[in-house]
């Protein structure tokens, strides 16, 4: 095959992704820049169609790396318009709800002093103060894949191809993607990054740790009846409708202007193949304590993420030859505060003050060791240790995990002296079909409940219909072979989009894909029974475009 010629752009640093860990190391490589009069040439890239575009999360940040990153974001009007006035956890049962009294909350899941926030608007204003350093914005841009030089190192990405048509061939609109080269790359694509694997598999990032376990959120944003409404107010939920042997539970947050953010979280270690996180969260909507808050409301948009549940003991080894691993790309989130924000943005915090330490030194090494270290002396540290053993808990059910982490969080403050493993992957978990009980889903009634197609419809979503599929099957014979026929196709549930459907064909079933309505989540990567599933991305600007999500 002839060798592409491609346009070739230079940087000291290459960032992977615009969500808070990429801008943030952004942000802090460039006041490193001004502070010490040392230039240093960032550039960002981003698959959505500009930032923000693929942001979603619950989400209510905790400020710490904000008030550490820009002390002055009040005065630079970032987009934290509503603090926490009210918390409550609920434990549903199909009728009625028990509420936690306060005093019994472990200390992490406290809200004071953290404010409702849209995790996409805040991308959007942490772009402006990257952009105003100086920092280059390229949105639209997909990060398709890694370079390496002579010696293995890692020397940039290539963004991604545009008007390849489905045959794979170059269409009349082809146009070849960029090379962007950098002394150190931060790939800070999300929970799941498709990059990220890769370097996780070729440098043997995972090997000496445990295996990451994941959940899909699911979330969707209304616009309630202003009597329906309580700004501040944070409400989660366990129990009912998820069985006491699965993961999982819901959020409902009442940002400014009506507005609720409504989400549910499913373990992807859930073991019946017929249950479907879509559904179950429809089902919780219905709930008598939950119901009222829609009566009159309108929903506005939807959304699916996976998100990174394993906790420390899952984190891999941050750095490699030429780049490191920040964010969700390494798996930062803190489970027991369901919240990954701070700790996301204070990766990239450390890794840029690592790289900007390194480019002072010409004889510097090519991998940043320093990140490491001062990953392992931060706070983000010190949370996760306390937070390690929650997760892996619930592997004993909803009640046990729920009374050992009242032990680990309040008696033992987070400081036991042993650690809990997961045990398993995600993808491990699913009973055959014989095992497992059906799930009889009640039909959306289009007012509160809604199906697949109308979600995907309001998030967005679009692809560029001439383009390969970006979901890869290794043996397209296993969907059928395998998952059908030991599972009864747990695709067609798990995914929140619609994208996998088995159809009838010459008296015969076959696996659909239906890639136009993928929204990015990740979990048919993450779940696949057989790992045959690979999750590439598509062409730049493709997939959601979230408003205030």
């Amino acid at each position: 095959m002839e060798a592409i010629e491609r346009d070739v752009m230079e940087f000291d640093v290459v960032i992977v992704g615009g969500g808070p860990a990429g801008l943030s190391a952004a942000i802090r490589l460039k006041q490193l820049a001004a502070e010490y009069n040392h230039e240093v040439s960032v550039c960002l890239v981003d698959k959505g169609s500009e930032i923000g575009a693929h942001i979603l999360s619950g989400a209510v940040l905790e400020p710490t790396a904000l008030n550490e990153l820009i002390p002055d974001w009040k005065e630079k009007d970032a987009p934290l318009n509503t603090p926490v006035s009210e918390e409550q956890i609920l434990f549903l049962t199909e009728t009625s709800s028990l509420r936690t009294p306060q005093a019994f909350l472990p200390p992490a899941m406290h809200n004071s002093g953290n404010y409702i926030i849209s995790l996409g608007n805040f991308c959007r204003w942490l772009a402006e103060q990257a952009e105003a350093l100086g920092v280059e914005i390229y949105p639209g841009f997909a990060a398709a894949d890694i370079l390496y030089d002579e010696n293995g190192a890692v020397k940039g990405i290539v963004t991604g191809d545009m008007g390849i048509e489905k045959n794979g061939e170059a269409g009349s609109n082809y146009t070849p993607g960029m090379e962007l080269h950098a002394c150190y790359t931060f790939f800070a694509e999300g929970c799941r990054g498709h990059l990220g694997k890769r370097l996780k598999a070729k440098f043997n990032l995972e090997q000496a740790v445990e295996p990451q376990t994941y959940g899909i959120g699911i979330k969707e944003l209304w616009e309630v009846e202003p009597d329906q409404h309580k700004r501040g107010l944070v409400i989660h939920t366990a129990g009912w409708p998820l069985p006491s042997d699965t993961y999982g539970g819901s959020f409902l947050y009442h940002l400014e202007n009506n507005q609720v953010a409504v989400g549910f979280v499913v373990g992807l270690d859930y073991k019946n193949p017929y249950l479907s996180p879509f559904e179950e969260f429809q089902r919780f909507k219905t709930h008598p304590h939950i119901r009222d808050t829609f009566k009159g409301g309108r929903r506005i948009s939807y959304g699916a993420r996976a998100l990174n549940e394993g906790g420390l003991q899952c984190l891999p080894k941050l750095t490699f030859p030429g780049g490191v691993l920040i964010g969700c790309d390494a798996g930062t989130l803190n489970m027991p505060k369901i919240k990954g924000t701070h700790t996301a943005m204070k990766s990239g915090m450390l890794a840029a003050e690592a790289a900007f330490q390194a480019l002072q030194n010409t004889d510097s090494s090519p991998e940043l060791s320093a990140y490491t270290e001062a990953f392992k002396n931060s706070w983000v540290q010190t949370e996760l240790h306390a937070a390690r053993n929650v997760r892996p808990s619930f592997k004993w059910g909803l009640w046990v995990g729920t009374l050992y982490t009242g032990i680990d969080q309040i008696l033992f403050r987070g400081k036991a002296p042993w650690t809990l493993k997961h045990g398993h992957k995600d993808n491990e978990t699913l009973l055959n079909k014989e095992q497992a009980t059906p799930i009889v889903y009640p039909k959306p009634d289009g007012v509160l409940t809604f199906d697949r197609l109308s979600s995907v419809y309001i998030s967005g979503t679009n692809h560029e219909e001439n383009q390969p599929a970006h979901l890869k099957l290794s043996d397209p014979s296993i969907p059928v072979d395998v998952n059908l026929a030991l599972y009864d196709g747990p695709e067609q549930r798990y995914c929140p989009a619609g994208v996998y459907e088995f159809v009838e064909e010459s008296g015969s079933k076959r696996l659909q894909i239906n890639a136009q309505n993928c929204v990015h989540c990740k979990t048919c990567d993450i779940k696949d029974p057989r790992q045959n599933i690979t999750w590439v991305t598509p062409e730049g600007s493709g997939g959601p475009n979230y408003p205030n999500m």
